[in-house]
């Protein structure tokens, strides 16, 4: 029962919804079409929600109803549909399947018919859940949502629908509606070939069109919409990036440009990265068309050419994408092979290719590096080499570099083979310039693949290389070179033989290269124990290499060749080499030498070198090859001597050799060979060399020299064995060496002497036996010799000193020995340092112990000096390994007398002297004597002497004694004891700090060199100033002789200096060994030897780094442990009075702050800063320089420790707490131009990079950045203000000027920085300050600046600025009025009108309602009011739309000021306010004539005047439609009338007639009585005296009867106009006959009467106009006299044409009667009038013809005359009457110009012809 009874109620029901549903239609059928769209909105709803029911009668009756309304509404696109409510019926969670597909389809057309409004509403409603809807109902649902956007949003998204897109949260929405706009963005319209766009499948292109395809303006504005709105919410950049390139590549500009900038604007920090975006972005690429997994319909073409060159650059720019395979390499082969592809893309491919090989993953690359390469290859071969296209090479380029980083990187796919090696080097021969550079690099990118290669590969590398070493390509030498060197080492033969080969040449980087290979490049760098872990090759094999290249190096030949083998640079370097190999092979085992293997190598290396002394050959390359020998020479001395024994006559030619150094070692070689013959042979080989010499026969020089060197050689090894040669011969080869000596010249003396010396080595010099006395040799050569050393060859001097030093090695005369003491000591004033050197070196063979011996001399290339490096080397490395010379203890006296002579002149004479260069004499060879003998006893008890010394000469000027005295520091500190190098380093630490005792003075004497020449200028008489005698003139000559004291004090400071400097070249050293005895002082030295090495002084600065580097093992280390110390040291310095101590500080600050950590620096940053600005105020140059350097490291240390991105935001806040507020106040406001500058530019820098890290700086930053606009000004702009216009420059044109200069500084770009990180907390500080600064803010750009700030200011904050726009409208309001500037009012109302925009409504009304009220004021009140309604209107149009009642009337009326600039002010605002002007004024009339009533009102002429102008302009655009407010009008401008005259009351009339003429119809209707009265007051005007408003009368009572048309004014009217034109008639009659110039006449009376009478005529005119025709005739009398006087009257031409218009008019009135009346005989007083007119008016008008020679004036007249004619005519009067004029027309018709007279005076001549002939007719019918 219960379910029967349910069924039967469901029945029902169903039923009853039938019946509703039924009524419904029936309302719905019945509803008139205006009414449809409030049904449906209410049926729709409720129709569609009813098919959720079971019944099918339901059902059936909704799709009825359905049918009716699609039927109904379906071309009737105005009618809306229920579109909201639809949504919420189909959103519901149960609502069935049919509801939501019903639905669905009228949510499509509603959104068609919604209103903007709504359709922005719902468009981000519909994406929020979509991806839970049903799918079939997803496109739907995002294609109106996209269609939305098109339709709405194409040029910009408002922030309140931006705010409801940003709410589509949930993930898989927003990559639904992101995918779906990206397929939008790739829709094209394709052409009918084409399924889909490129990018696009077929499915995803009937997604996004739907039924039909998009035309290209929907398309355009539809990706324009979805551009902005995916702006708006405010994606990550990786989710909108693909969207974003693709939108960059569009084939409609607008997109692509909006694409183009959201892609820099927005996802230019997208993570490039990011998988899923590389995987889109390859998708895009590849598309899934070669899928065949995928259905046809659902394959994702390729993108097109432009998005594929896209995407690739892209590509190339992410380790991701390199690292994606196999898409990768799917976008490679796609980019060189693809179907599509363009020689751009190719170019694009090739460059990923690179990427790829770059940065791809080991593992990947495995999988990828055969398949592209080959893909390179074959491409490779494809190309032309010829071919000129840019993006051909390019991709060739690219091709080429990609193989070179797979060869580094995959260097097992070349390993196996020379494949690719064998087609670079062919590539490198064959290709053009443009790609061997390319080519180049890829071939030396491929040597590192074949390391490690199998020897079968590497022996095929060896002949390739060789093979191509010699190739005309220089580009293919280089890399055979470079490949030579990096694939084989020091071992490998062949390379080193072709780096031989490179050796020679032409190129300067490949001969580099094979130096390098060889390792005969000079590296000072290079240690010790570098160079013995090389491996040179085993001799023998290398030259068994060479010789099997050039097999002509085995052939032996008696004499000198001619041709060399080898170029002679190959030689060279071959020589250098194989030397090398010779002792690396010793070194290691020195018992190779009795091998007979590595003698034969010996051999063949001896041969070689023969064959390199071919004629042939560089002198360079003899020179080599000769000292070659004698280097082989000194190591097997028998195998040398054994074979050059056979070789004399081969020596003997080179003795004659044109070069010095080849004769030596040949004459050296000889005295190897000598020791192989025997006695009889050497002794007849001395007798042959000495008999060259002095034979008769001179010999050239070289010839000479070469035979004297031998006999020293070969005498001194005779004299050395056993039995030596005889006496007699030993005799005369002496005396033939003293008196070649005695009788040549420097040169060959030089080298005669140097053989005695040699042969002193061996055995003592004996006497010679000369005419049986025996004479000592030095006794002989003592004058000879002093001579030579006295003169000017420096070589020979040298050779002779040293010489005098061997003599004397084996001497014991104490004779002979004070005589080599003497002249040795002569060359104590020598200013030629080798000649010094040399002296020193003879000294020290003196001094005795000297470590070489006779054959290290005689048998080596050895030179003491060399080996010393000139005293500056370790000499312990170059002499420890040699012995002594042998001595006995019979020697002892004799070295105990020589050693104190010297000893005694070195400390008495030399070392204190008062000359420099016996200083630096004694210096040199104190140095000599401790370095080569300091192990000698004698030498270690003078040590603490020779300290003494060595210290006192670091101070000296002289560079030299000053470098060799801290070297003998370090010598003295090697050779003493623990107790002296203590000292020692105490001694140097006090020298470099400043704190060392006194040196021993020195006595000076006159010529005492105080200071160097040039140092302290010269003296008063322009002489050099150098001298204590010198000095001592220059203070007596100045009457100051105490001066000379402060001369002395500047030369300590001096001497100071160069102590320290000189210290620090002995400390470098000492420091090595010194170890832990410095640690103590490191505290006080590190400071300062920082400071040091920036000194200006260059020697000080090197001299300090040497100690640095001997002290400091990790400077950076040391410098970072002792930072606040060296810190705090510079910073003192920096304020130090020595300019030098300044200067550097400042450059070692800059140094050693850069890069350094906020925890680092705090302390100090502030100190710093004011340092620098110290400096850069230096008096001094240098330091201001210095200063600047200083402050450009400050700078960019700040910037990074404030920059937020760089630095941590703490640190940054607390940098900018330090920084900012110290620029602000010591920088930018100081007197100094260049600190201000530095400042501004700095804080700029900072706000750029700060971030929110200066928001607590904002109020201040501001400030300061706004008064500077002004106070950094230029000056001169003010001063060109000022006299402007003077100059007649415009004072706006020039303000304009100096705004946008200002604008374009730093301080406003900083301005901008600040905006950008404006917050709400911010502005709490911000305001009041600006709030201050408005007040007391000086300078034009200042104020402008201000305002400009507010404005951008309350642009970024928007909504925030409300709890300040109170205070900030009181504060701006005033200001904008007593601004004189126009640009700073202008900027001053901007802000106000941008502060407006967010003020409460009250504040707004009372601000409008203010700004309104200044149109009342003076000019600048007026002005102001007109700026700021403009400025309301552009800005805060919203908010002024609501206020236009109040702002359109004070608009309007103030247009018609009379200041033209102001009016011109207003008349721009009313064209901005109104499209039509009528519509304008009927819509805001009431406000209008209520203001303009209060303005008639006032007290105030000029309100009074404009607002009658403006009645007048209404009048005029109104007309009648102003009729309902005439009364108001009219009365207020009645009440005015009467009372003073003011200047500008003539508006009031012109306004009443203006309102006459729009309203007389109304006026006439309401009531006639006020005509009257609007005649009276007009009347009365017209009789008052002030002219201007008489005429104004006039015009008005003229306009007045016209308007009116009342026939009864003439008789009130006309007899006014007669009296005031009679007695103006008198008036000028009286005056007429006074004028006798006609043209001056006329000029004056239009001046004083033209104007009145005009107008009175024209009243006369008008009259007649309204009058009847009675009342005409009644002043017939009076209007002819009118019209006669003012024809015949000296009148001015413009009276006349009145007068003649008048004429005109009373001739119309008349015709017209006439014509009315045809058929009544005309009234007798017409009759009499026109006769009389016609009698008396044509001769006047005839004479104004005549008289008058104005244009207009005879049109006029000729007019006037043809209707009297005329109206004459017509009456026919019965007596004839003969015209006069007739004759005097035809003459003026003659001569008549003007066309249009001319014309109407024929007429009249006909006219009167015919009236004439009419009369002969009426006569003749009267006689008959």
């Amino acid at each position: 029962m219960a379910e029967t009874s349910s069924s039967s109620s469901s029945t029902k029901s169903d039923e009853e919804k039938v019946e509703m549903l039924d009524r419904l239609l029936t309302r719905l059928a019945l509803c008139d079409d205006s009414k449809l769209q409030p049904l449906l909105s209410k049926l729709l709803p409720f129709t569609v929600s009813s098919l959720s029911s079971n019944s099918s009668a339901v059902r059936n009756k909704v799709l009825e109803i359905l049918s009716h309304v699609n039927k109904r509404v379906k071309h009737q696109p105005e009618i809306a549909l229920p579109l909201s409510e639809l949504w919420n019926i189909y959103s519901e969670a149960n609502a069935a399947s049919m509801v939501r597909n019903f639905c669905i389809l009228y949510i499509e057309m509603a959104m068609d018919r919604a209103d903007t409004k709504e359709k922005e509403n719902l468009a981000a409603t519909l994406l929020s859940g979509v991806s839970k809807l049903p799918l079939q109902h997803h496109e739907i649902i995002l294609r109106l949502a996209t269609k939305v956007m098109g339709e709405c949003h194409s040029s910009g998204v408002n922030d309140e629908v931006a705010a409801k897109y940003k709410t589509i949260c949930y993930s898989q929405d927003r990559k639904l509606f992101l995918e779906f706009c990206l397929h939008t963005i790739l829709y094209q319209q394709s052409s009918q070939s084409r399924e889909c766009p490129p990018g696009l499948s077929i499915a995803q292109t009937h997604r996004v069109t739907g039924k039909q395809p998009l035309k290209s303006d929907i398309l355009l504005t539809r990706k324009l919409g979805i551009l902005n709105v995916i702006e708006a919410m405010e994606l990550a950049p990786e989710l909108v990036y693909p969207l974003y390139v693709a939108a960059s590549v569009d084939c409609q500009e607008p997109v692509v440009k909006r694409g183009d900038e959201l892609l820099k604007k927005k996802a230019a920090g997208a993570n490039l990265d990011d998988s899923d975006l590389i995987n889109t972005l390859f998708l895009l690429f590849n598309g899934t068309a070669g899928a065949q997994n995928v259905a046809p319909e659902s394959r994702v073409t390729p993108a097109n050419p432009a998005l594929k060159a896209k995407l690739v650059s892209i590509f190339c720019r992410s380790i991701t994408a390199a690292n994606s395979f196999p898409s990768t390499l799917q976008c490679i082969f796609g980019c060189i092979y693809g179907s599509d592809t363009t020689s751009r893309l190719k170019q694009l491919g090739m460059e990923f290719t690179v990427w790829v090989f770059k940065h791809s993953k080991i593992d990947q690359l495995k999988l990828m590096g055969p398949v592209i390469l080959s893909g390179i290859l074959k491409s490779l071969d494809t190309v032309s080499s010829s071919e000129s296209d840019v993006t051909v090479r390019d991709s060739k380029t690219f091709a080429y570099q990609a193989i070179g980083l797979l060869s580094q990187r995959m260097p097992e796919l070349f390993r196996d083979k020379i494949d690719m090696a064998v087609r670079l080097f062919d590539a490198l021969k064959v290709e053009t310039q443009h790609f061997r550079l390319s080519i180049q690099e890829a071939t030396n990118s491929l040597a590192t693949a074949y390391k490690g290669a199998p020897s079968t590969v590497l022996k095929d590398l060896e002949t390739l290389l060789l093979k191509n070493s010699q190739e005309e390509q220089s580009e293919v030498r280089f890399c055979v070179m470079r490949w030579a060197t990096s694939l084989f080492d020091l071992q490998h033969c062949p390379s080193r033989f072709i780096c031989m080969l490179g050796a020679a040449d032409t190129k300067l980087d490949i001969r580099e290269i094979a130096l390098e290979g060889l390792l005969l490049v000079k590296d000072d760098g290079q240690s010790m124990s570098q160079m013995q872990d090389l491996v040179y090759p085993k001799l023998g094999v290398m030259l068994d290499f060479i010789l099997r290249q050039q097999p002509n190096l085995l052939e032996s030949a008696e004499m000198r060749e001619q041709k060399l083998h080898f170029p002679s640079k190959t030689y060279l370097v071959m020589i250098e080499f194989l030397l090398k190999c010779f002792e690396s092979e010793l070194e290691q085992n020195i018992s190779i030498k009795g091998l007979s293997d590595f003698q034969s190598s010996v051999e063949a290396l001896c041969l070689l070198l023969e064959h390199a002394m071919a004629f042939e050959g560089s002198v360079e390359l003899h020179a080599r090859a000769s000292k070659a020998l004698i280097a082989i020479g000194s190591c097997m001395p028998e195998l040398i001597a054994s074979r050059y024994a056979q070789k004399v006559s081969w020596l003997k030619q080179l003795l004659s050799h044109v070069d010095l150094d080849t004769r030596e070692a040949a004459a050296r070689l000889l005295g190897f060979a000598s020791s192989a013959l025997a006695t009889p042979e050497s002794s007849a080989l001395i007798s042959e060399l000495i008999a060259s010499v002095s034979g008769r026969h001179k010999l050239r020089f070289e010839a000479q020299h070469g035979a004297l060197c031998a006999v020293g050689y070969v005498t001194a090894d005779c004299m050395s064995r056993t039995p030596a040669i005889p006496d007699t011969l030993f005799q005369s080869t002496l005396k033939c060496l003293v008196d070649v000596a005695n009788s040549e010249t420097a040169a060959l003396a030089s080298v005669a002497i140097q053989a005695l010396g040699h042969i002193g080595l061996i055995v003592p010099l004996p006497s010679l036996s000369i005419d049986s006395n025996s004479v000592d040799i030095l006794t002989v050569l003592h004058e000879k010799l002093r001579k030579l050393l006295s003169g000017d060859d420096t070589k020979a001097i040298q050779k002779i000193v040293i010489s005098i030093g061997h003599m004397c090695v084996k001497e014991t005369s104490s004779s002979r020995l004070n005589i080599a003491l003497d002249l040795s000591f002569s060359l104590c004033r020598s200013k030629v340092e080798d000649v010094l050197f040399a002296a020193g070196e003879a000294l020290s063979f003196l001094w005795g112990g000297v470590p070489v011996t006779a054959d290290l001399i005689l048998k080596a290339n050895y030179s003491l000096s060399m080996a010393s490096n000139f005293l500056m080397g370790d000499v312990n490395l170059s002499l420890s390994k040699n012995s002594h010379i042998e001595t006995n203890e019979a020697e002892e006296d004799r070295y105990a007398m020589v050693r104190g002579a010297i000893t005694k002149k070195l400390f008495d004479d030399l070392l204190y002297s008062t000359r420099k260069e016996e200083r630096c004499a004694g210096t040199v060879w104190l140095l000599s004597i401790t370095m080569y003998c300091g192990h000698n006893p004698a030498v270690q008890k003078m040590l603490p002497d020779i300290q003494e010394a060595f210290s006192h000469l670091l101070g000296e000027q002289n560079e030299l004694t000053q470098e060799l005295a801290s070297q003998g520091m370090s010598i003295v500190y090697e050779l003493g004891d623990a107790s002296m190098k203590e000292n020692l380093v105490h001694a140097l630490v006090n020298s470099l700090t400043g704190s060392g005792k006194r040196k021993r003075a020195i006595k000076l004497v006159e010529d005492s060199e105080v200071f160097q020449e040039g140092v302290i200028g010269e003296g008063l008489s322009g002489g050099k100033l150098s001298t204590y005698k010198e000095l001592c003139n220059v203070a007596n000559e100045m009457g100051q002789p105490d001066l000379i004291y402060k001369f002395m004090d500047l030369a300590n400071y001096q001497a100071s200096l160069n102590s320290k400097r000189g210290a620090a070249f002995g400390f470098s050293k000492i420091a090595k060994q010194a170890g832990d005895a410095l640690k103590p002082h490191l505290r006080s030295l590190i400071p300062r030897l920082v400071r040091y090495q920036y000194d200006p002084d260059k020697n000080v600065q090197d001299a300090m780094a040497h100690i640095w580097k001997s002290l400091v093992a990790d400077s950076k280390k040391t410098i970072d442990e002792n930072l606040d110390l060296i810190v705090d040291d510079l910073l003192i310095q920096c304020g130090s009075r020595l300019w030098r101590s300044r200067e550097s500080s400042c450059l070692a600050l800059a140094d050693i702050i850069q890069g350094r950590k906020f925890d680092q620096v705090a302390k100090h940053l502030r100190k710093l800063w004011s340092a620098a600005f110290r400096a850069m105020d230096d008096i001094k140059e240098t330091v201001r320089n210095s200063g600047d350097k200083l402050c450009r490291a400050l700078t960019s240390l700040t910037v990074r420790l404030s920059d937020v991105s760089l630095t941590g935001v703490s640190e940054a806040r607390q940098t900018m707490d330090i920084v900012l507020p110290f620029l602000l106040t010591e920088g930018i406001l100081s007197k100094v131009d260049s600190i201000r500058k530095a400042s501004i530019g700095i804080v700029m820098k900072l706000a750029k990079g700060a971030g929110i890290a200066i928001r607590p700086h904002l109020s201040d930053l501001v400030c300061c950045m706004l008064e500077s606009l002004s106070s950094l000004e230029d000056q001169g702009l003010n001063y060109v203000e000022l006299h402007a216009a003077n100059v007649g420059i415009q004072t706006e044109k020039l303000e304009n000027l100096r705004i946008s200069i200002a604008k374009g500084s730093p301080m406003w770009e900083t301005l901008d920085l600040c905006i950008k990180v404006v917050d709400s907390e911010a502005l709490d500080q911000l305001v009041p300050r600006l709030a201050q600064l408005v007040r007391s803010g000086v300078g034009l750009n200042t104020r402008v600046g201000i305002a400009s700030f507010i404005t951008l200011l309350v642009q970024k904050v928007g909504v925030e600025i409300k709890p300040y726009t109170s205070r900030l409208l009181r504060l701006l309001f005033p200001v904008v009025k007593d601004e004189k500037s126009a640009a700073s009012k202008r900027a001053f109302a901007s802000a106000c009108a941008i502060v407006l925009k967010h003020a409460a409504p009250t504040q707004a009304e009372m601000l409008i309602d203010d700004s309104a009220a200044l149109h009342n004021g003076d000019k600048n009140a007026q002005v102001s009011c007109a700026i700021l309604l403009k400025s309301y209107s552009s800005m805060a149009s919203d908010v002024v739309s609501g206020y236009l009642a109040a702002i359109i009337p004070v608009i309007f009326i103030s247009r018609f000021e009379d200041d033209k600039f102001v009016s011109g002010l207003f008349e721009e605002l009313w064209e901005e306010h109104t499209s039509s002007e009528r519509v304008a004024l009927q819509l805001y009339l009431e406000e209008i004539v209520s203001l303009i009533c209060e303005g008639i009102g006032s007290s105030s002429w000029a309100s009074k005047k404009k607002s009658a102008l403006a009645i007048s302009k209404l009048s005029e655009v109104l007309g009648e439609s102003l009729s309902s407010h005439y009364h108001v009008l009219l009365q207020s401008l009645m009440k005015e009338i009467p009372g003073r005259l003011w200047e500008g009351k003539d508006a009031l009339l012109y306004a009443i007639a203006a309102l006459s003429v729009s309203c007389h119809k109304a006026i006439s209707s309401d009531d006639p009585a006020t005509m009257n009265e609007i005649l009276s007051v007009v009347s009365s005007a017209c009789t008052k005296k002030a002219k201007k408003y008489r005429e104004a009368a006039l015009s008005c009572l003229e306009q007045v009867v016209k308007a009116f048309g009342n026939q009864e004014f003439f008789n009130v009217v006309f007899p006014l106009l007669y009296e005031m034109f009679t007695s103006g008639t008198l008036t000028q009659s009286g005056k007429a006959t006074l004028v006798v110039d006609a043209a001056k006449a006329e000029e004056d009376q239009v001046e004083k009467f033209s104007v009145p009478h005009n107008k009175v005529l024209d009243c006369m005119t008008a009259c007649i106009h309204v009058a009847h025709i009675n009342d005409i005739l009644g002043q017939q009398k009076n209007l002819m006299h009118v019209f006669i006087a003012t024809m015949s009257s000296g009148l001015p031409w413009t009276v006349k044409i009145s007068a003649l218009s008048s004429t005109k008019e009373l001739c119309s009135r008349l015709q017209k009667v006439l014509d009315d009346s045809q058929e009544s005989p005309a009234n007798a007083n017409i009759i009499s009038l026109v006769q009389e007119l016609f009698l008396s008016m044509p001769p006047q008008i005839v004479e104004c013809i005549s008289t008058v020679k104005v244009a207009q004036v005879h049109v006029t007249a000729s007019e006037s005359l043809l209707v009297i004619i005329k109206l004459y005519q017509k009456l026919r009067p019965i007596r004839c009457i003969d015209v006069q004029f007739k004759d005097e027309l035809v003459h003026l018709y003659e001569v008549e110009k003007n066309g249009e007279a001319k014309s109407l005076l024929k007429k009249c001549i006909d006219m009167l012809e015919n009236l004439k002939q009419e009369s002969v007719q009426d006569d003749s019918m009267c006689m008959s």
